[in-house]
């Protein structure tokens, strides 16, 4: 099984990028992804993230064994609107997390309004993916070492590792609570195959981000030296204990 935990559909406004359905399409028929966790491009207005909430609500409703959604609103939303907002998405809608993109929407995750994304994630029993890398210095994944102690029964998500250029952090954050988890996506395979080695497969969860990412992702966890089982971890079996998944393959 191949369980995708980072994609996005809509149009992005941060980036200018258009994140389509037949995109998501494409790459299970191209890869054998099983699974995917989307969640919305980037925007800024309340009015365009419902938009692009019902969008991923209404495929969620059509293929209920092939996609989940993840919550994105703009945490800097007035406090009533973004919770409203994501309990919709959670309650209703049956998201499956919530989303900080750190730099798109300039949040600093142990910031006033980031802290009030963790706290209603606690309320809802759900986990929190946070981008890091590119976006310093709101982006670092050191700013997290805060809310992981702050928030130990909540599940926060690296998106990314740190990107590289911040990868250390990733390392320190990860080393030291077990609450952070991270996505994988656009991580040197070297870095991955020493983490896993020491902090264990079942941290780590595979993602694309953007669908034409599919291919070096794969690539990636299947030439880094790890074993079949810590492949497995990474590709199926840590998605299913963070979000709490109920699917089967094919």
């Amino acid at each position: 099984m191949i369980i995708d935990v980072h994609a996005h559909m809509g149009y992005d406004r941060v980036f200018d990028e258009d994140f389509t359905e037949r995109e998501q399409w494409d790459k299970k028929e191209q890869f054998g992804i099983d699974f995917t966790i989307v969640q919305p491009a980037l925007v800024h207005t309340l009015e365009e993230v419902v938009r692009q909430h019902d969008d991923i609500a209404a495929l969620c409703r059509k293929h209920p064994d092939r996609f989940a959604g993840m919550a994105n609103p703009n945490p800097h939303l007035p406090d009533a609107a973004y919770e409203r907002e994501v309990r919709r998405c959670v309650e209703e809608l049956g998201f499956v997390g919530i989303k900080i993109h750190t730099s798109a929407h300039a949040v600093s995750p142990a910031g006033r309004d980031g802290l009030r994304v963790f706290e209603l994630a606690r309320k809802l029993d759900v986990p929190v993916m946070v981008h890091t890398g590119a976006g310093i210095p709101f982006a670092n994944p050191s700013n997290l070492i805060p809310v992981a102690q702050r928030f130990p029964d909540v599940k926060i998500i690296l998106a990314h590792c740190g990107m590289m250029i911040m990868a250390g952090e990733t390392y320190i954050t990860m080393k030291d609570y077990d609450n952070v988890y991270a996505d994988i996506t656009w991580t040197g395979g070297f870095l991955l195959r020493h983490w896993i080695h020491e902090l264990g497969a079942h941290r780590f969860l595979f993602g694309t981000d953007h669908a034409d990412n599919t291919g070096t992702e794969l690539a990636k966890i299947r030439t880094s030296g790890l074993t079949p089982e810590e492949q497995d971890w990474v590709l199926f079996k840590a998605a299913l204990q963070v979000y709490r998944l109920s699917i089967q393959a094919g």
